[in-house]
């Protein structure tokens, strides 16, 4: 019978180089840390087993390597986080169903952060939201300035939130789904209906009604989407500009 743990999965054996790098991680979570020797001899293992050990924990960003000095204690931020899931992401966005899935992402976070925009955005936030606003007002017919304004405005609203997690997550998903604007942006009509969504939303995060800044939201990806698949699939031209 295979023991089971108080969460009911299976007890895993670590590797050694595991053991050693979650003792050293935790060492580093008590403020302190110390140079490959000290480690060897502090846990009788050998060099190779310390530097693999240190090796996952740069992929988990607690430390940085580089080639001739000793590695350095790094300091986490949702940024460094988000930019090392960049990589698989690409890889996900590649597979089957993969911008589909995305798109539902982008979906469940931007509803939220417009929720929460209404509740918690400050009077400097609501005036950051509306210069982004009219920002992406005047940019409607230069399509580059529109993809950049656009942009802009999502990240006030992430921003209007208070929680540096949300514009790092935003962060990484404009890069994710950068593909997804470029296209929609170039039917005729997406520009002018996404600085109406625009309008509508800020309205609603303005006059801190969060259900209607989330339905505001949800419409205006759900069009977003519509553009890209259309455009895609048959071309910008085919998608009407009335």
């Amino acid at each position: 019978m295979v023991d089971m743990d108080l969460e009911g999965a299976p007890i895993r054996r670590r590797k050694l180089y595991e053991e050693v790098a979650a003792r050293i991680e935790a060492k580093i979570r008590a403020g302190g840390y110390e140079a490959e020797r000290e480690i060897m001899e502090r846990f009788g293992v050998g060099r190779s087993t310390v530097r693999e050990a240190l090796l996952s924990l740069e992929k988990m960003g607690l430390i940085a390597i580089r080639s001739g000095e000793r590695a350095r204690v790094t300091t986490p931020t949702p940024r460094v986080l988000i930019k090392e899931l960049s990589g698989a992401a690409r890889l996900l966005l590649a597979q089957k169903n993969g911008v589909d899935h995305f798109q539902d992402a982008r979906l469940l976070l931007e509803t939220g952060l417009a929720r929460l925009a209404a509740l918690r955005a400050s009077p400097s936030h609501l005036m950051a939201l509306e210069t982004a606003l009219e920002a992406n007002r005047r940019a409607v017919g230069n399509p580059e300035e529109s993809l950049r304004t656009d942009v802009a405005f999502h990240y006030a609203i992430a921003a209007s939130t208070g929680n540096p997690i949300f514009t790092s997550l935003h962060d990484g998903v404009v890069e994710w789904l950068a593909e997804q604007r470029h296209i929609s942006l170039q039917v005729p009509a997406a520009a002018r209906d996404a600085y109406a969504a625009h309008e509508r939303i800020y309205d609603a995060i303005a006059g801190r009604d969060p259900i209607e800044a989330q339905a505001a939201m949800q419409d205006h990806l759900d069009q977003v989407a519509r553009y890209y698949w259309v455009a895609r699939n048959e071309g910008p031209a085919r998608v009407s500009d009335e």
